[in-house]
């Protein structure tokens, strides 16, 4: 078919911008079955029940399956997109962190759990974060929506501590990438901006040179951001060129700068972490106090604190500057408070660190510091896996 010339008006500019951005993170056919195991206490597995699972298990019968959105520290739900842009939560509901326009509560009385998915209302969903707090969302005209708890403003609307369980929009049409944390936010635009929001305690985790609490967006000096991954109290963040920088909390060394120690080895504005490192959601991932992140040539890359076996350097030692994890190709990447893992560019899934529910997927609960592999052939690109408390999500092929 002959490509049609002619002079296109604004507004079709920017849609044909917005459908590159966000055709939904893979096509139908790179679609599959979601899978999980671990911890599966308050129905996090979304597998019908409250039952830890140390083997992968299917979650129900679709196969259409698409994403598992960015990467982010969580402790007692999950989420997942399918190809026709819907998007679907599971497991403990306080603050309405599920977005079914239902409050619930979390320990010691947990009400409102859902263990099987349930449905978010609206369509064309392409992305999103969530944490053990909030969820964020972007859907594919570039609209983001928020909802869950607003303790710290971390929903970026505003407004003081007032929650919302149903998908509430925060102004602006062109965000690109979202990464939660318990009580702050970030965001990347589609013009390379970097915006922040929520807790801003005295790490200085928002990257302002401060440590005051913002409730609405505020930008990241710099320019070309493409994502971000924050922790409990620290922020990572890559730049199209392959940059990658850091700051907030760094008492573990995790934002590789050579230092550690107490709060005088933090850093309230942006510092960059030598190296070219790859661009992509998943790209990068953090656990317990320490961080992952894998190159533009496919290494894999630790730093930070080295406990619970979950350094991948069969020690327990903690690293101020990168040290390599071995093996080549590594393409996407997850974290939980106590474990790791990645995909490989040719769908074999690796897993190690600390395994008390099952989480390393071994059929066991012993404890791996080096990869191991779960069998299988899974989903490579953006939200391919994510991470939680004590579990992993992913996708495998079709």
């Amino acid at each position: 078919m002959a490509t049609k010339k002619g002079i296109w008006n604004l507004q079709q500019v920017r849609d044909k911008q917005l459908q590159d951005l966000w055709s939904y993170a893979g096509s139908a056919d790179e679609a599959g079955t979601l899978w999980g195991w671990g911890d599966g206490s308050t129905g996090r597995l979304g597998t019908n029940n409250n039952i830890n699972y140390s083997s992968p298990i299917q979650i129900g019968s679709a196969e259409n399956w698409n994403t598992l959105g960015a990467d982010g520290r969580v402790l007692t739900m999950n989420a997942a997109i399918k190809d026709d842009g819907t998007l679907y939560t599971w497991g403990e509901n306080s603050e309405g962190r599920l977005g079914q326009n239902q409050a619930g509560t979390g320990w010691p009385s947990y009400t409102n759990i859902k263990s099987s998915p349930v449905q978010v209302p609206g369509t064309t969903w392409s992305t999103f974060s969530r944490s053990s707090n909030t969820v964020a969302a972007i859907k594919t005209d570039g609209t983001m929506w928020v909802w869950g708890d607003n303790g710290a403003g971390q929903l970026g609307l505003n407004q003081g501590d007032v929650s919302y369980s149903s998908p509430t929009q925060l102004p602006g049409t062109t965000w690109k990438a979202v990464s939660c944390a318990a009580a702050y936010t970030a965001a990347t635009k589609t013009d390379g901006t970097l915006w922040v929001w929520g807790q801003n305690n005295n790490s200085g985790q928002l990257g302002q040179n401060n440590i005051t609490q913002y409730s609405s967006p505020v930008q990241v000096p710099g320019t070309n951001w493409a994502f971000t991954y924050v922790a409990e109290r620290e922020m990572w963040a890559t730049k199209t060129n392959g940059e990658l920088w850091a700051w907030g909390y760094n008492n573990d060394g995790q934002l590789a700068q050579n230092t550690n120690g107490d709060n005088t080895a933090n850093y309230s504005s942006p510092v960059q972490i030598p190296g070219t490192w790859a661009v992509g959601q998943n790209k990068m991932a953090g656990g317990y106090y320490n961080f992952f992140a894998i190159k533009g040539n496919g290494t894999l890359w630790f730093m930070g604190e080295g406990g619970y076996n979950s350094n991948g350097q069969n020690n327990q030692t903690e690293y101020s500057s990168p040290v390599q994890i071995p093996g080549t190709t590594w393409d996407e990447l997850a974290a939980g408070t106590t474990q790791a893992g990645a995909i490989k560019t040719d769908g074999t899934l690796w897993t190690w660190g600390a395994n008390s529910a099952g989480q390393l997927g071994q059929n066991g609960t012993s404890t791996t510091n080096s990869p191991v592999q779960i069998p299988g052939s899974w989903k490579t690109g953006d939200g391919a896996i994510i991470s939680g408390w004590n579990n992993f999500m992913a996708i495998k092929q079709p």
